[in-house]
């Protein structure tokens, strides 16, 4: 894939916590079990996205992540930049350095506009598409989506009482 995985697992993270609705923390190691993420990793990535204020962190036994802004406020773009910056968007297909109009590499051409719509996609996709997509298609986030598939059935067993 084009992203890192600390961008990768940024955003399975984030629509995860998202998706449990929960009006108080959602525990990171839950998030790290139910997809199957490092923990150590996982909290390095939330402590990036808590200084860029798209999470709010509370420590303690009851503690956790939270999204600090609504979902449809935040952007697969937004969580890409405050975890990889905007680099991804703006360097060459194959690493050269002054790489433009002015001295393109031999892909330039076709890797601008590709690399162009995959920022404009990212910017126009929110947290809040992804978890209605999720919900309404029952999408997995992991290999293994046995929690996310509990929280469906349970979602149903609400829906139907």
């Amino acid at each position: 894939m084009i992203l890192s995985k600390a961008s990768e697992y940024a955003i399975r993270a984030v629509i995860y916590i998202a998706l449990v609705e929960r009006d108080s923390y959602t525990p990171i190691r839950e998030i790290s079990n139910a997809l199957d993420i490092s923990f150590h990793f996982l909290t390095k990535i939330f402590q990036i996205l808590t200084e860029k204020h798209y999470l709010a962190s509370y420590r303690g036994p009851r503690g956790g992540i939270l999204l600090a802004r609504p979902a449809n406020e935040i952007t697969l773009y937004d969580i890409v930049v405050a975890v990889d910056d905007d680099r991804l968007f703006e360097q060459c297909a194959i690493g050269l350095s002054g790489c433009g109009e002015d001295t393109p590499c031999p892909i330039h051409d076709r890797w601008g506009p590709i690399r162009d719509d995959i920022k404009n996609k990212l910017m126009s996709a929110t947290i809040d598409d992804l978890v209605n997509k999720m919900k309404t298609d029952e999408l997995r986030l992991a290999d293994n989506n046995d929690h996310v598939n509990n929280w469906f059935k349970a979602l149903k067993v609400i829906k139907e009482s």
